[in-house]
């Protein structure tokens, strides 16, 4: 059974730091594409940045410089660090396993405000 736990989201002031981790099992990890994705109320869910097995690495122009995704197949893990929170960047994040069909983890809720 697959499985993807996400997990450090929360509540964080304008300007702050989170670190999402999303920790998968029942797959070989080492060869899936990773991703994060968001989505706030009453929005489309959107892409916020990619990794591949290989560890090249995108981001939407929204998070470029602020975020950084990064794996460590060691422990099955996939992170996106977020810097300088923006009230926009409030939404659910949701982890994404992709190798010709997809696997979804349930979310975790983050909220910038003062």
């Amino acid at each position: 059974q697959v499985q993807l736990v996400e997990s450090g989201g929360g509540l964080v002031q304008p300007g702050g730091s989170l670190r999402l981790s999303c920790a998968a099992s029942g797959i070989i990890f080492s060869i899936y594409n990773m991703g994060w994705y968001r989505q706030a109320p009453g929005k489309q869910r959107e892409l916020v940045a990619t990794i591949t097995w290989g560890g090249s690495t995108t981001y939407v122009d929204s998070v470029k410089g602020r975020f950084t995704i990064s794996r460590v197949n060691a422990n099955n893990t996939v992170y996106l660090q977020m810097n300088s929170l923006k009230p926009e960047d409030t939404a659910v994040y949701y982890c994404r396993a992709e190798r010709y069909v997809s696997y979804w983890g349930q979310g975790t809720q983050v909220t910038v405000s003062s």
